[in-house]
């Protein structure tokens, strides 16, 4: 027999199945439209850590990466701890390009021009941005039976890519990207936590606008 008690929280638990999402929106990329595909070339995308105290989360980076990298193109990425091991130091936080006006002052340093050259890089996407726990709510008791109770939670995700080209030596795209998710803990005996992905819809929304930019041909 069930008690009322479980039979509520197991009620609220079936409703949090329902109503854990994620609400997101992406703008629609500003950029200069390629005039062809990305061919051989390859681009690498880095995450903005130019403060001792911020970075764009590593597993962001990394997840727009394989997303673009996934698609029906092909597209080369290079991964970003491999491509900073190639460059250093010149894309340490201390010394990494903030502006498109650095791009030629990058490649007048020889070794950089020559490791750009052998990895065939032809875009460079920085991505800035992270995801951050925005409050919470409820409460939960523990004892030798098992920990009933519940709490809510919610995380904001706000992400910016811009686009290089070192062919060119400039910006040539944009996009913003921001989702919001509703996470919860409800306990039932054991505590189970119903996650809202919010950085990975952040992250496929604006990894889909990149690999658009990339793919296209004109």
């Amino acid at each position: 027999m069930i008690s009322a008690r479980t039979r509520t929280a197991l009620t609220c638990f079936g409703l949090c199945l329902i109503s854990a999402c994620v609400t997101s929106t992406v703008d629609e990329m500003v950029y200069n439209e390629p005039t062809e595909g990305i061919g051989d070339d390859s681009v690498v995308i880095l995450g903005r850590r130019h403060a001792s105290d911020y970075e764009t989360e590593p597993d962001f980076v990394s997840c727009v990466g394989d997303y673009i990298s996934s698609g029906d193109n092909s597209i080369t990425v290079i991964d970003e701890l491999t491509f900073l091991n190639a460059v250093y130091p010149w894309f340490e936080p201390r010394t990494a390009p903030l502006h498109p006006a650095d791009i030629e002052r990058l490649l007048k340093q020889k070794p950089v021009a020559a490791k750009m050259a052998d990895l065939k890089v032809e875009y460079m996407i920085w991505l800035d941005g992270s995801t951050e726990r925005t409050g919470g709510s409820g409460s939960m008791a523990c004892s030798l039976g098992g920990c009933f109770g519940f709490g809510t939670w919610s995380h904001d995700a706000n992400y910016e890519a811009t686009i290089w080209d070192f062919t060119d030596k400039a910006a040539v795209g944009h996009v913003n990207t921001s989702a919001t998710g509703q996470s919860y803990m409800p306990a039932v005996i054991v505590p189970i936590p119903i996650i809202a992905p919010v950085q990975g819809t952040a992250c496929d929304g604006i990894g889909q606008q990149l690999l658009e930019f990339l793919s296209s041909e004109h």
